[in-house]
């Protein structure tokens, strides 16, 4: 782990009784994918951050660059034991006292890393069953579209797709729409139109998500609509697929009685690979 200074901690317990994100929630994060020494979409990740930071009401230090950010990633990641590619999660919290009104809104951060087996992305599973979660309702609102500490529909979520033999669940918001699944976007595909929902829906702002879009929307032939999905339109689809930025893209092959081609999530997939290799000759070249 890495502390707000820099320094490696040998020893990553954190004293729960001054820690707002373990006490309150008051903490953001980013999920991001280091391979080759590289973090992969870093830019986007960044800005997401800061977006987030300002949303909470986070101050910002001077020093938290996107270089700053960088550095403290990959210094963590290259002082773990060799592996091409890695899952880190960077968390920032506030640190402060105070019960729900901090006294300060000075940050710090927590770097996690742990070695991953896949490189470049694969598709994780030939067959993948979901449901709808309906016992609790992701409100459609700002603050469901960030990444936070506040998850506890997502893993109660989880537990019910365990429990009931399902590999994943989608959501709905508070007025019955399809947002997301339980830890990934959702995108729809009917004919030729693609349709995932509006981040104004309360989906997660995803930096996959973000990615898939614009590949989708330099493919000839393909229409992209970022429009509201109601559970009658997930019957008609075609395909329907999750996005994030751990498994890439997931097809969905079956949703109660529905089953789904995956024709053309295995054609995307290849097409994100193929930008994260261009991505790295570019940086390469750059350097």
């Amino acid at each position: 782990m890495v502390n707000y200074n820099g320094n490696i901690q040998e020893n990553s317990a954190i004293l729960i009784d001054s820690n707002r994100g373990f006490l309150y929630g008051d903490t953001i994060f980013e999920t991001i994918k280091v391979l080759d020494s590289k973090v992969l979409f870093l830019e986007d990740h960044y800005f997401r951050l800061m977006a987030s930071m300002r949303i909470c009401r986070m101050e910002i230090p001077m020093n938290f660059t996107m270089e700053f950010f960088e550095e403290q990633i990959l210094k963590l990641t290259n002082s773990l034991p060799k592996s091409n590619s890695f899952r880190v999660r960077f968390s920032v919290y506030r640190n402060s006292d105070g019960f729900y009104t901090p006294i300060s809104n000075e940050i710090e951060f927590i770097i996690v890393a742990t070695a991953s087996e896949n490189s470049l992305y694969s598709i994780e599973k030939s067959n993948y069953e979901v449901e709808l979660y309906k016992d609790f309702f992701i409100p459609k609102q700002l603050l469901s579209t960030l990444k936070t500490n506040n998850k506890m529909l997502q893993v109660v979520g989880s537990i019910f797709a365990k429990e009931n033999g399902y590999d994943n669940c989608l959501v709905l918001n508070d007025q019955k729409n399809v947002v997301e699944a339980l830890q990934s976007n959702l995108f729809l595909k009917t004919g030729n139109i693609i349709v995932t929902p509006p981040i104004a829906d309360g989906c997660l702002n995803g930096i996959m998500r973000k990615q898939v879009v614009e590949i989708l929307k330099k493919m000839d032939g393909i229409e992209l609509k970022e429009t509201s999905i109601s559970p009658f339109d997930l019957q008609k689809a075609d395909e329907l697929f999750l996005t994030n930025i751990i498994l890439g893209i997931q097809p969905i092959t079956k949703y109660r009685k529905k089953e789904y081609i995956t024709d053309f999530s295995h054609d995307l997939l290849v097409k994100l690979n193929a930008k994260i290799r261009l991505n790295k000759v570019q940086d390469f070249r750059v350097h």
